[in-house]
């Protein structure tokens, strides 16, 4: 029988996705299973990244690594948010980045996209299953996919301009078929994340970090407006985070009417404001710029010090970067990030 989610309400991760009082503040990191650690980068000596996507042992193996090293609070799932697209006949190469074969360029390329429901990406349950018996309860894991407005610009621009210059301009020109293809990956999301809930994960994550180009009112029609349309179909028992790489105003007011439990930040956000944009009772995830973990060790120390004191206590909180790792990372520089969070209390003692 497939799995439910595990939730336990002893995990504080889970607890802060609920904005449930906790004494102590959570960590996990975005790719923290990834290039600056070195035991990953010897499996990859052996095998492609998409063998460890896929293989369950292998994928089990890297997904703890950070969590044994570094006792984060929460794991994800080591995948990519491109792994549905490749189950939708899309040719994709890692060399180490995504290499993507083909393009949408018009709206009849769109049929070219073969999505068959659940069974094209139930490869993901044994995955999912194998991580869950390496990791043994000891913290919950985080299943996730490309949110449909962030899929959409690879399929379209593909390897090609940094701005979304062909994403933007076919939205432009053909706004019905760009929501075609919209709702094609919406659903196609869907499925994915109700297999991986199916297999035992505990919280599942929308990535939608190429948002942050579209103006407001865009956001809200190609971004936000599929984002929720996916979250809607997700179980209420288990937590939601949508993490968009964008920070205006604008935007941020447009993530209100997201029904995710958690909003990730962007590192360009401030914390504060982004809560009082959101609204008081919305969890939210960051944002610690990752290039921080690049420089000093005291820098690291006093700008983590700086982004707990800007939550100030306040319930609903885990710490995360507001983008991905860095590949150039010092471990050292992690290890002394999770000791200077893990020393920080949430209770009547305040702040570090």
């Amino acid at each position: 029988m497939p799995q439910g989610p595990s939730l336990a309400p002893a995990y504080s991760f889970l607890r802060a996705c609920r904005s449930e009082p906790i004494s102590e503040t959570p960590i996990w990191i975005m790719r923290q299973a990834g290039r600056y650690l070195p035991e990953y980068r010897a499996i990859r000596e052996k095998h492609s990244f998409l063998e460890v996507c896929r293989t369950p042992e292998l994928c089990a193996e890297v997904t703890a690594q950070p969590i044994e090293r570094f006792g984060f609070d929460a794991a994800i799932l080591f995948s990519d948010i491109l792994i549905p697209l490749i189950a939708m006949g899309v040719p994709i190469e890692f060399d180490p980045g995504p290499k993507i074969g083909t393009r949408i360029a018009r709206r009849s390329d769109i049929a070219a996209l073969e999505w068959s429901g659940p069974s094209s990406v139930a490869h993901v349950r044994p995955v999912v299953k194998a991580v869950k018996d390496r990791l043994h309860g000891r913290v919950p894991l985080i299943g996730f996919a490309g949110a449909p407005f962030t899929l959409a610009s690879y399929l379209i621009d593909a390897n090609g301009s940094k701005d979304l210059m062909l994403t933007r301009s076919f939205l432009s020109r053909d706004t019905e078929g760009f929501a075609e293809l919209l709702d094609l990956l919406a659903t196609a999301t869907i499925d994915y994340l109700k297999e991986q809930i199916a297999a035992g994960v505990d919280a599942v994550m929308l990535f939608d970090t190429q948002a942050g180009w579209l103006p407001p009112a865009e956001f809200t029609r190609s971004a936000a407006a599929p984002a929720e349309r996916i979250l809607r179909e997700i179980p209420k028992s288990t937590p939601t985070i949508y993490f968009a790489l964008a920070s205006s105003n604008g935007q941020l007011d447009a993530m209100r009417a997201i029904r995710a439990d958690v909003i990730g930040l962007d590192y360009r956000v401030s914390l504060s404001q982004a809560r009082a944009i959101l609204g008081g009772s919305r969890s939210v995830q960051g944002n610690l710029d990752p290039a921080v973990l690049l420089g000093p060790p005291e820098q690291v120390v006093t700008r983590a010090e700086a982004v707990l004191r800007e939550n100030g206590g306040r319930p609903g909180f885990i710490f995360n970067l507001g983008h991905g790792i860095y590949p150039e990372t010092p471990v050292e520089n992690v290890e002394l990030l999770v000791s200077t969070v893990k020393r920080h209390r949430n209770s009547a003692g305040g702040v570090l």
